[in-house]
């Protein structure tokens, strides 16, 4: 496994991604873990990130000096070669010329660059400059503007390279990482099948003959992982809360589905009850701490009737834990009911085997498992529903409002064979009416927002260039079918500075 020690870079994820892309297990760690800490996860090599300081600075972050000292391959990204150089007896200054966007690499050599050929286009975003190399270090790629660009040492496995091989800005970037972890020894068995393996062993050693409480939201992360309990043989009851925030037909999709698979399931009708919990809420993060507290209420009165039960088992995810500072030095962007929004006094042992999974994974051990596709493909849906897709106070009348448009907006992007082309689409009903025109008459309706994003790990995104006669359908489609809605309008706000859900 890669270890990538984060200093602060926009895209210390996105290395992790490609690494796992490549099949190589990686684990993010925060830039100063201490040595011992590292040591415990068995790194084959580590990789340190890009990062917005500059290494000359007095309270710059560092990792831990042991590194340094222990002999493991290095990689090192921007600031990642930065921080390797000056280690080992090099020089960073303030360049004469920052140097952002597209450069080209008009010379490279070594194990680095193996099978690149002629010229390579890279991404730079730095303003120092390696100046004087490392005794015993040499100079493995130049740009036109940078006569260091890459560096390598003298042992053939400590590298450092001035640009980004993990955006997709550096085409041959996966190339350059792929021999990086050969150089490594790296091991790729991070395959479906193997994290299956691994996670079915994981689940049965941790539980062994206690009994699980599952919650199912009808998502790919919890069904996925409410198979993923069948399968391991483990006694576990999954229960999905019908909240009366769900898109249209969706409880009855999902109780079909998972029930012809073997899961043991119990549904729960509780929407009068989140509804009467939500009232007169229009915070977006007091809906999710009511709706993650209304949760546990009757996780535990199931518990109480049906139990008992040792472990409340969720399908967490990597990049909730990220967005919810679950690691060191994050910023809280928002909670997640399954992660920031649970008391403390929770009353059961969390059960996360997809803690430290993406998205793209559990799709892929979903397939393993037999999820049907309708359920394995569908889009990202937060685990506070709708609620946090009404900006404002929910009420019943509201959320029926939106219902009826999401699914219009959702069946449209089928028919047009959009849906699979976009990572994640949603409708959200604003808190604003506007003046129309239906027929003679002048029409008072709501305002309700499009969005559709592309990305690849949901940590960021951009949104998606859907054809304009799309939109002009699906507008002229919802004003006509849910004639409470008086405007449609659309999304296109990147993430960051947005995030996906509006809420």
């Amino acid at each position: 496994m890669v270890v990538v020690l984060d200093f602060g870079s926009q895209y210390t994820r996105l290395i992790a991604r490609r690494l796992r892309e490549l099949r190589a297990f990686s684990l993010i760690l925060p830039g100063d873990t201490p040595w011992e800490e590292i040591a415990k996860h068995r790194p084959q090599a580590i990789i340190l990130s890009g990062g917005p300081r500059s290494v000359y600075e007095e309270d710059a972050p560092r990792p831990d000096p042991s590194l340094w000292e222990a002999g493991l391959p290095l990689l090192g990204i921007c600031y990642g070669m930065q921080l390797l150089a000056q280690a080992y007896g090099g020089k960073v200054e303030r360049a004469g010329r920052a140097e952002y966007g597209k450069a080209l690499l008009t010379a490279h050599e070594g194990p680095l660059f193996r099978g690149l050929g002629g010229e390579v286009q890279v991404w730079m975003s730095h303003q120092d400059a390696v100046t004087e190399l490392p005794p015993g270090f040499k100079v493995a790629a130049r740009t036109e503007e940078n006569p260091v660009a890459a560096i390598e040492g003298k042992d053939g496995r400590t590298f450092g390279v001035q640009f980004h091989p993990e955006v997709a800005h550096t085409p041959k970037g996966m190339q350059i990482l792929e021999n990086f972890l050969e150089v490594a020894g790296v091991r790729r068995d991070w395959t479906p099948e193997h994290i299956l393996e691994e996670l079915l062993r994981g689940v049965q050693e941790r539980v062994g003959g206690e009994r699980v409480l599952l919650a199912v939201s009808g998502g790919v992360d919890s069904s996925t992982l409410a198979l993923l309990l069948a399968k391991s043989g483990v006694d576990h009851l999954a229960v999905f809360v019908d909240h009366g925030l769900l898109r249209l037909g969706e409880r009855e999709e999902v109780e079909g589905a998972l029930r012809a698979l073997g899961v043991n399931l119990l549904v729960v009708d509780a929407k009068a009850r989140f509804l009467k919990a939500l009232k007169g809420v229009e915070d977006p993060e007091e809906k999710r701490r009511r709706i993650g507290h209304t949760f546990v209420e009757v996780f535990r009165e199931v518990a109480r009737s049906q139990g008992p039960f040792r472990f409340l088992a969720q399908g967490t995810l990597y990049p909730d834990v990220i967005e919810s500072a679950g690691e060191k030095g994050a910023a809280k962007i928002k909670s997640h009911h399954n992660v920031g929004g649970l008391p403390e006094d929770l009353g059961f042992e969390l059960l996360e085997p997809f803690r430290l999974l993406f998205k793209d994974e559990v799709r892929e051990l979903a397939l393993l498992l037999g999820l049907p596709d309708p359920l394995r493909l569908r889009h990202p849906f937060p685990g506070p529903g709708l609620a946090v897709r009404i900006l404002g106070e929910v009420t019943e009348e509201r959320l029926e409002i939106l219902r009826r448009a999401d699914d219009l907006f959702t069946s449209l992007l089928k028919e047009w064979g959009l849906y699979d082309q976009v990572a994640q689409a949603l409708a959200v009903l604003t808190p604003l009416r506007s003046v129309g025109v239906a027929g003679d008459e002048r029409r008072y309706g709501h305002v309700l927002a499009l969005r559709a994003v592309t990305t690849e790990d949901f940590m960021t995104a951009d949104w998606a260039r859907l054809p304009l006669e799309f939109l002009d359908e699906a507008a002229r489609r919802i004003t006509q079918k849910v004639p409470e809605v008086g405007r449609v309008v659309y999304d296109i706000t990147a993430k960051p500075p947005a995030t996906i859900e509006w809420e």
